[in-house]
């Protein structure tokens, strides 16, 4: 396992462990962070986004990734995510591909990608089922999940 390896496993084994302080140390102070319901996050906010969805899980969340791969600039890994989505209580079981990049030997960009429609199905039911392929409901969602975040950090 070369250096890039580790740092993702230690990231990884950090949020099992919902362990945000470990997970942030990881980044780069100028980190660029993007997923389907976020979009795109930088710098502090990305260690909040993280705090946040620890805190909000209430320890009900379970991590397992595997498949890491990296070299001395780029890497990749897969992950799952199974909890209970906050807004409705249903089961959420989400399988992402993350691709990441360094830079002074940390994660300086970090990108998310899963099936949107998918986890709305779980997380929405029929509403996510009927709603959740559609660009306006994704935009619904990063709304929202940006203004979660944005109360998050205004709290601490």
């Amino acid at each position: 396992m070369n250096a890039n390896e580790a740092l993702i496993t230690k990231f990884y084994t950090a949020f099992a462990n919902a362990d945000a302080k470990t997970m942030s140390e990881c980044y780069h102070p100028k980190i660029h962070f993007i997923d389907p319901a976020f979009g795109l996050l930088k710098e502090d906010q990305v260690s909040k986004m993280w705090e946040m969805l620890i805190l909000k899980s209430k320890g009900n969340i379970k991590i397992e990734f595997s498949d890491i791969k990296a070299d001395d600039s780029s890497g990749s890994a897969k992950w799952v995510a199974t909890y209970n989505f906050s807004k409705t209580n249903r089961k959420v079981i989400n399988t992402i591909t993350a691709e990441f990049a360094f830079q002074d030997g940390l994660i300086i960009k970090h990108t998310d990608n899963f099936d949107v429609w998918k986890w709305s199905k779980q997380a929405f039911g029929p509403m996510g089922y009927l709603l959740g392929w559609t660009g306006f409901f994704q935009k619904k969602i990063q709304d929202q999940a940006l203004l979660s975040l944005r109360k998050f950090q205004e709290s601490k």
